[in-house]
């Protein structure tokens, strides 16, 4: 989708849009039942909505294809992944309020724990508190690097942002982390030429970090990946010309939507706060991007009676997200993260769009299954914002 016929096409209106993105919101059958997450779960006003919707399923990237919470958001955005690639380390430090410069490289840390003989057993350290990160942080700013400044910063639980600051550095880096518990570390390997110098100082930091946190079990060691330096993207808000929020409690979330120009208003840690914080600020937004991460965490945990437990936490807030009257509110996720699979997947992702111009199309369940046989057929992810625009009255007719 041409991001500047969307911008040429579009136009102002009263309309209110809200997106609703439950992070990992696609399952898989479980094993004993033939039943999803979804069709598990008692999601009464999810299904209802869904009847009275225009529903079908979104594909992120490509058919086969797994994508991670950046593409599948920027997907979501309207914008296409492959051509808009960010790795997730612009968007972790972005969301701490980083002040990233150009030619930064940044990446996404983890702590992890690994055995005696260095293989890893837990890529999440076991979500470490905050509290821990920080200390831990703490010991990784001792590192030195010839000719770079390093920062270290904590994210949440298990999660840090690593920025190399310097001349001539290249941020086309392969990651450490081998997505495998059973398997040691990787080394960082240069993807392009210019990014040899930086692929030996964040080898360099790894080998001092080993040592730093030797006796720091379970957050022994740490993975990076999503090396990445700042790119320039078209601004969210003025290819739509929507006045823009975004509400989301993790901070890679709010990167995003602030690397797309959207304005990140302050919440809380939990999801009831983040719809407090969209009921206090809707009369001053077009659009509202509405995060919510429960139903990711319980997915790549493997726990299936966890995410269910999610998906029905999801329901029972969604009364008061519908109370705000928006004119096009639309229901989807970034990705599947399956708990028979522990962690992302390529399978499409159900989506609902309810508003007074998509029309019902017979769909009487938000499930995948329920929702392959919609109207909306299977859509790739950034075709939905052109289809929310014109539902909500917000584009013009292309040609005479």
């Amino acid at each position: 989708m041409d991001l500047e016929l969307i911008k040429s096409l579009a136009v102002p209106n009263t309309t209110k849009i809200i997106l609703l993105s439950a992070d990992g919101l696609g399952g898989f059958p479980h094993p004993d039942t033939g039943r999803s997450e979804l069709e598990t779960a008692r999601i009464p006003r999810l299904d209802a909505l869904a009847r009275r919707a225009s529903c079908g399923l979104i594909r992120h990237v490509a058919p086969g294809i797994t994508p991670g919470s950046g593409p599948g958001h920027l997907g979501l955005f309207g914008y296409e992944p492959l051509h808009y690639p960010v790795g997730r380390g612009v968007l972790e430090a972005l969301g701490i309020d980083f002040e990233l410069r150009a030619g930064d490289v940044a990446a996404r840390g983890n702590f992890c724990t690994v055995d005696g003989a260095g293989r890893i057993t837990d890529r999440r350290a076991g979500r470490i508190p905050t509290e821990r990160c920080v200390e831990l942080v703490d010991r990784l700013r001792q590192i030195r690097l010839a000719g770079v400044e390093l920062f270290v910063e904590p994210v949440k639980e298990h999660r840090f942002v690593l920025v190399l600051r310097g001349a001539r550095l290249g941020g086309r880096l392969s990651e450490t982390d081998p997505q495998a518990t059973g398997q040691p570390p990787l080394p960082v390997r240069a993807l392009s030429p210019e990014a040899e110098p930086a692929a030996e100082l964040v080898n360099q930091f790894v080998a001092q970090a080993a040592g730093l946190l030797a006796d720091a079990a379970p957050a022994n060691m740490i993975l990076l990946r999503g090396f990445d330096q700042l790119p320039a993207l078209p601004r969210f808000p003025e290819v739509f010309r929507l006045r823009a929020a975004a509400i989301a409690a993790y901070p890679m979330y709010r990167g995003l939507a602030r690397l797309v120009g959207m304005d990140v208003l302050k919440t809380g840690a939990t999801f009831v706060d983040e719809v407090a914080t969209l009921a206090a600020h809707w009369d001053a937004y077009d659009f509202v991007f509405l995060h919510y991460k429960d139903t990711d965490k319980a997915g790549e945990d493997g726990d299936f009676a966890g995410k269910v437990a999610a998906l029905e936490r999801l329901d029972a807030a969604l009364p008061v997200i519908e109370a705000q009257r928006p004119d096009v509110l639309v229901v989807t996720g970034d990705h599947a993260t399956p708990a028979v699979l522990k962690g992302h997947s390529w399978h499409p992702v159900p989506v609902l769009l309810a508003g007074a111009y998509a029309a019902p199309d017979g769909v009487d369940r938000f499930s995948e299954r329920a929702c392959a046989a919609g109207s909306l057929g299977v859509l790739p992810a950034h075709h939905l914002m052109p289809i929310v625009m014109a539902s909500a009255l917000r584009l013009t007719k292309y040609g005479a």
